[in-house]
């Protein structure tokens, strides 16, 4: 995968005035070669595997836009009313904020929120010319395209279908708020308010091992995320 670096499209344009709106918030921290990596949760194929290739003269392309932070949502109703206003729609096609849904569990109870994958950073379907560039750079905002050189690097189809597989998953993950060496309480099964300690914790299969005192000796009992929160 290429290295990801945030640049602009030639030729060169005057930065864009941050929005009124948002001009005081800070800007992501994420490293933008990072929105991919494994701690997301986003195995990507090893160099060489097979690559679904687009249809002959079919120019679009998904393309990573840096913006504001916990403005995601709010830069994509932006740019969805310049396509709009602007006359885009056969230049740029799609505005996504990757998110996901993720259970959290918090006094005992279960609430299900949605979470941004990658904050910071939203995805654009588009034909890239010198004139659908300006329409989503110049959107309030936008910081910027991420790529490598002079011009935008667009993310491979492969890419792109794990991302959207993400989105669409039937099961929500579960926000694990512990971790090992922490004491938390047992909130659902056998040992139901039961307190231990959390010696591991098996991220593939949301599983973990929490060592409870049962019968006057320290005892490992594995249990689903679901089943445990903070003491």
């Amino acid at each position: 995968m290429v290295e990801l670096e945030d640049q602009e499209f030639q030729p060169e344009e005057e930065a864009q005035e941050p929005h009124p709106e948002v001009e005081d918030v800070e800007q992501p921290s994420i490293p933008a070669a990072d929105i991919l990596e494994e701690e997301k949760g986003v195995d990507l194929p090893l160099e060489g595997e097979a690559q679904e290739e687009q249809p002959a003269g079919d120019e679009r392309a998904w393309y990573v836009v840096h913006c504001y932070s916990g403005y995601e949502n709010k830069v994509r109703f932006n740019l969805e009313q310049r396509i709009e206003s602007m006359g885009m729609k056969d230049m740029i096609f799609d505005v996504v904020v990757p998110t996901e849904e993720e259970i959290e569990v918090k006094e005992g109870k279960r609430k299900t929120i949605e979470r941004r994958v990658f904050p910071g950073y939203i995805l654009v379907n588009m034909i890239l010319t010198e004139e659908s560039w300006y329409v989503v750079r110049n959107t309030p905002g936008v910081t910027g395209f991420v790529g490598m050189g002079t011009q935008p690097t667009p993310l491979r189809p492969e890419e792109v279908a794990q991302i959207l597989k993400r989105m669409e998953a039937e099961a929500p993950r579960v926000k694990v708020t512990f971790k090992p060496g922490e004491r938390v309480r047992i909130i659902d099964g056998p040992f139901n308010d039961f307190r231990g300690t959390v010696s591991d914790i098996d991220m593939e299969r949301a599983k973990v091992r929490v060592m409870v005192n049962f019968f006057g000796r320290e005892t490992p009992v594995e249990l689903d995320f679901l089943q445990v929160e903070k003491a």
